[in-house]
């Protein structure tokens, strides 16, 4: 999987860097190298919100549930 990456300088210092087809993941580091070195920890634990959504959304709707009302 490729994803583009966002890296911004920060204001206070160091750098963040944000995936902009991911909503809200991000992360922070005080070089480019650990920046670089957060963002794949900073986006299994994005994707691993989203796919727990995902199911706990598809075990609310679907009919093949035995324990959907």
């Amino acid at each position: 999987m490729q994803l583009n990456v966002v890296i911004h300088k920060a204001e206070e210092g160091g750098y963040w860097a944000e995936t902009p087809a991911i909503p809200g993941c991000a992360t922070q580091g005080e070089s480019l190298k650990d920046v670089l070195a957060n963002l794949g920890e900073a986006i299994e634990g994005c994707l691993s919100v989203q796919i727990a959504k995902a199911r706990l959304k598809f075990q609310k709707t679907c009919p093949a549930n035995p324990n959907h009302p």
